[in-house]
């Protein structure tokens, strides 16, 4: 059993910090405090609840449900991958293009979710659809870059590089493979229409909203 950890890239250097993606992971630590403040009620709340969207109700759910997360495995695994991809989107497209990007691709994501299992009252919430949409507006952007990896099998752990195209495109294969499980549980699980949903939107939109197209 093995998994790889994305670290970065090591084929660019962004222009400047990536201010809105530092942002952007302060304010999901600082929600999932929250989340462990407030317990239950908070995320019975904010999250998203798919049979409530249908009917027209708590649809502001659909922008705060990407801040929140499930434990400290999920906010640290969303928060290495945002990371790890989001400092050289947000240099191409710039900050307020950038941000724009993220809130409505996990938007879309979130709603793909809810058509998904639209009489669903379990609670949908994470940051992995908008992190989806950087995903794959890097793969297209940025296919032959190679990302610092950590790969690491049983005890066995090596940093390697990967190129873009095949470590996000295995990610994607496995997605697209696993999308279809979550509606058929009673218990929650992995959002993996949300997922591909998300990608799908950042690959095909990713170059309307690169800086040297459009000003804001």
């Amino acid at each position: 059993m093995g998994t790889v950890i994305p670290l970065g890239d090591v084929s660019r250097r962004t222009r400047r910090f990536a201010v809105v993606t530092a942002l952007i992971i302060l304010a999901n630590a600082y929600v999932f405090l929250r989340e462990l403040v407030e317990g239950d009620a908070f995320v019975a709340r904010w999250a998203v609840i798919p049979a409530q969207i249908v009917h027209g109700h708590h649809w502001i759910t659909l922008l705060t449900a990407m801040f929140m997360h499930a434990g400290w495995l999920h906010i640290i695994g969303n928060m290495v991958f945002l990371w790890a991809f989001g400092p050289e989107i947000e240099d191409a497209m710039g900050r307020l293009h950038y941000l724009a990007f993220y809130l409505l691709g996990g938007t879309v994501a979130m709603l793909a979710q809810v058509l998904g299992s639209p009489s669903s009252r379990i609670p949908c919430l994470g940051a992995s659809g908008a992190i989806a949409a950087v995903m794959g507006a890097f793969i297209v952007m940025y296919p032959r870059d190679r990302i610092r990896s950590l790969l690491i099998i049983l005890i066995f752990v090596q940093v390697t590089y990967i190129p873009a195209v095949l470590l996000i495109g295995v990610w994607f294969v496995i997605q697209l493979l696993d999308v279809g499980l979550v509606a058929n549980v009673k218990t929650g699980g992995v959002a993996y229409l949300a997922h591909v949903a998300g990608f799908l939107f950042g690959a095909v939109t990713a170059k309307l909203w690169r800086r040297d197209i459009l000003t804001l």
